[in-house]
């Protein structure tokens, strides 16, 4: 009698909180990205607004690593595509995932895994390796999203005129926002 409720006490009774925590983490991954994405400026030759979304894609990535920030992006897509609207401007549906900014919606799981993937082999270490990594994977962003705008509306010209050069300014300015942010996380864990 005394092994068997030592195996309830030990096993059961956490193993659901284990499993508990990643999801948890991943679905307020997702609302935190939603959350930055409404802090949206739009640029009037643009369909592409400046978002703090690419914050939020570096912060998940590093903080819950490169499968669960990813799963977290893929559960912000999938809430939006539901028509909660998580998008920038509170916009969802499945015609933003097709839509000129569908690239750097998509492109975000791919930034959210890479930043993961730069996080755990020390590329976070220091403000420098950090501000370094949130440009790489902001600007792969904005690569992937101005593809997919050229491919979809105008052509790789207009695309660099409308959805990559307006944005590189910013890229700088949020990778050392989020850079700070993330040296910050790190000295609080």
């Amino acid at each position: 009698m005394k092994s068997k409720s030592k195996l309830l006490n030990n096993e059961q009774f956490f193993y659901p909180q284990i499993l508990l925590s990643p999801i948890l983490s991943i679905f307020f991954g997702s609302i935190f990205i939603a959350i930055l994405a409404q802090v949206s400026i739009p640029i009037p030759f643009s369909p592409v607004p400046i978002t703090g979304q690419t914050i939020g894609i570096v912060i998940i990535g590093t903080v819950l690593g490169p499968l669960n920030g990813s799963m977290a992006v893929i559960v912000y897509i999938f809430e939006g595509a539901l028509g909660l609207p998580v998008f920038a401007n509170l916009s969802s549906g499945i015609h933003v995932l097709m839509g000129p900014t569908a690239g750097y919606i998509w492109g975000f799981i791919v930034g959210a895994f890479l930043m993961g993937v730069l996080d755990k082999i020390g590329f976070t270490s220091n403000f420098l390796l950090s501000f370094l990594s949130c440009l790489i994977v902001t600007t792969l962003i904005l690569v992937i999203g101005t593809l997919y705008l050229a491919f979809f509306k105008t052509g790789l010209k207009l695309a660099l005129e409308m959805g990559f050069y307006p944005f590189l300014i910013g890229d700088f300015v949020k990778s050392f926002i989020s850079a700070s942010i993330i040296l910050g996380l790190k000295r609080i864990r």
